[in-house]
């Protein structure tokens, strides 16, 4: 009988193996569209495939969802790979491994898609996690002390409002366009996280284009796990510890133990968000 321990070696094992390409049919083949007649899976004048025939169920849905660009180069490998074994996935890619795999940045925009879908109410109970993120914003304003003089009152109430304008404007930046602040966070991000990663133990000579790829699948990982959660209308809890999944893919990537994975991306979160305090406050001050 198969232990628990064993499957978990078994998976682990899986995990870090490279996705493997089916061999080639040595059946002989006659092409359906242009009548070239092969030994293969596809043909090799058109490039249609060998296992063309009568439509099924699962041929008809395929065929229905391509017509978004999400029946092709590996779409459901893509998903699962990043849910089960992100970070290795990522290597796969970077290695050379592209056409099994969808691409990162049109998969970047689908994501960002479906999450603007499920936020804004298609979730199990119907919630609108815009309002809800405008109503604690409001609910977060500072009272002045009442025992202050009258003029500082004056002045904190003016100051906070400010606070809470700049604050609810850049929320409903976020929400109109999350694509172009999504993109932005990366690239803040990627040069300090560059830093950490170019020396990686798996990947010692890493490029910052390669690490900029690697951001961006795993942004979509974190996109589709947060998605997850967000239609399932999880606890508040559940879905900030979420915040610390792109630890996963960069630390089966790199080669780091998780703590030196998790203290990188911990100092790179603490410089961006005291990066964002300040130039709130410098356009608070400022107007």
């Amino acid at each position: 009988m198969t232990t628990l321990t064993q499957k978990w070696k078994a998976f682990k094992e899986w995990q870090q193996r490279p996705y493997t390409v089916a061999p080639m049919s040595e059946e002989q083949h006659r092409c359906h569209t242009c009548g070239t007649e092969y030994q293969g899976n596809f043909c090799p004048r058109c490039g249609q495939s060998a296992n063309i025939g009568r439509y099924s169920m699962k041929g008809a849905v395929l065929l229905f969802i391509d017509v978004w660009g999400l029946g092709n180069r590996g779409m459901f490998r893509t998903l699962r790979d990043l849910l089960l074994r992100p970070g290795y996935m990522i290597r796969d890619y970077l290695a050379g491994m592209q056409h099994a795999y969808f691409p990162p940045f049109k998969l970047f925009f689908l994501l960002t898609a479906l999450s603007l879908v499920v936020e804004g109410g298609f979730n199990i109970q119907g919630e609108n996690y815009f309002e809800i993120s405008r109503q604690q914003i409001s609910q977060t304003q500072l009272e002045p002390e009442k025992d202050l003089p009258p003029e500082m009152q004056q002045e904190m109430r003016a100051f906070n409002a400010r606070i809470e304008k700049l604050t609810t404007d850049f929320t409903e930046f976020v929400f109109r366009y999350p694509n172009i602040f999504s993109l932005g966070m990366l690239l803040l991000a990627s040069g300090l996280l560059y830093l950490f990663f170019r020396r990686s133990p798996n990947i010692p000579d890493l490029r910052y284009s390669e690490l900029l790829v690697a951001l961006v699948y795993s942004s979509d990982m974190f996109t589709l796990v947060t998605t997850i959660a967000e239609f399932f209308c999880m606890s508040l809890t559940i879905q900030t510890a979420l915040m610390l999944l792109p630890i996963v893919p960069m630390k089966q990537l790199s080669g780091y133990s998780w703590w030196k994975a998790a203290l990188f991306f911990l100092i790179t979160a603490a410089v961006l968000f005291l990066f964002f305090l300040a130039a709130l406050l410098f356009f608070a001050l400022a107007t």
